[in-house]
Parts: structure tokens; sequence; C-alpha cells
């Protein structure tokens, strides 16, 4: 996998007799996966020939029989950053994570610390906070986890690397 490849997808079990597959998602943009769309994998490059969404169903190009796709049990799917921001739309507000990754976190005139990455736990993302090194020498832990809510989050800025934030202070000095 290449620095700035993405997994999105891993390859579940075969599905009937004609090459069917379950595809497992570790992304919110399942509308990426369409007809003719080639994905990076494990195994090289892999073509969709249809796909089920409701189902949560794919089939490849070349793997047209259980045996062939059985090959696939397993096998990890990976995008780039240049065919995300291609292939998914965001809404006002919304962030990739790749984005946000990096990112200082600001309250009020302080910065806290760096996005070192994004953590989902059940239906919410907590941004991984390495912290300043100001907070960091008067005792404070190095790593925090802030919630990705807007009761915390007042705006992201991933032009400026910036996400804003209220009440993260307490949080830090919590943890």
């Amino acid at each position: 996998m290449k620095k700035n490849q993405f997994l999105i997808a891993q390859i579940g079990r075969t599905v009937g007799l004609y090459g069917d597959l379950k595809l497992h998602l570790f992304t919110d943009f399942p509308e990426q996966f369409q007809k003719g769309m080639t994905f990076q994998s494990s195994r090289g490059d892999l073509t969709i020939a249809s796909v089920d969404h409701k189902r949560g169903i794919v089939h490849f190009v070349g793997y047209e029989d259980m045996d062939h796709a059985k090959k696939l049990t397993n096998v990890k799917i990976y995008t780039s950053e240049e065919a995300t921001k291609e292939n998914c739309h965001l809404e006002e507000g919304e962030h990739f994570w790749f984005d946000i990754i990096g990112c200082s976190i600001q309250e009020n005139d302080t910065i806290l610390g760096v996005v070192s990455e994004i953590q989902r736990m059940a239906d919410v993302d907590y941004l991984a906070i390495d912290t300043d090194e100001v907070f960091v020498k008067r005792g404070l832990p190095k790593h925090f986890l802030l919630p990705y809510i807007p009761r915390y989050i007042i705006k992201a800025d991933t032009g400026a690397k910036t996400i804003y934030v209220q009440d993260a202070k307490d949080i830090l000095e919590a943890s």
C-alpha cells in the first residue's frame, strides 16, 4: 500500500454460484463503488462488474464463478486521496479524515495539540490528539481524545489546518 492509499473495504465470502462476493465497507461513501470503477487491492487492480448496494454484494470482472471469486476472500481494497476527492461528494461542513489529520486544535488563542488520527467508536468519531508540549511539560497527558461533535467542535478550517474548539481543554485536563 502506498502512502496516500486508504483502506475502504475488505472482500468477504462468496455469495451464490456466479462469483458474487460480500463487501465489508470501511468508508462512509458506498456510492464510490459503481460498475466500471477500478480499485487497487492487495491482489492488483480490481474492476467492478456489478454491485448491489442494498445487499452489500459486488462482482468483479474476471471472477465469473465461485471458484475464481473465492481467491478474493479477505482481499483489501484501497483508493487514493485524489480518487476519493473525485468520487465522493461532501455536504457543507463535512470533511475527509485525511484533511482533518494534521490539523491544530485551537481553543480561544491556545493551541492544545495536533490531530494524529481519527477513531470511530460506536457512531461517534473521536480526534486522537497529540498534546502540545506546553501542556505536556505541565504534567498533562501526551495524548487525549476529543469527540468530533458540535458540543466541542466550533469550526474545522482544513485549508488553514486548524480546528476551532470549545471546552476541549477541560477534557485534556481531566484525561
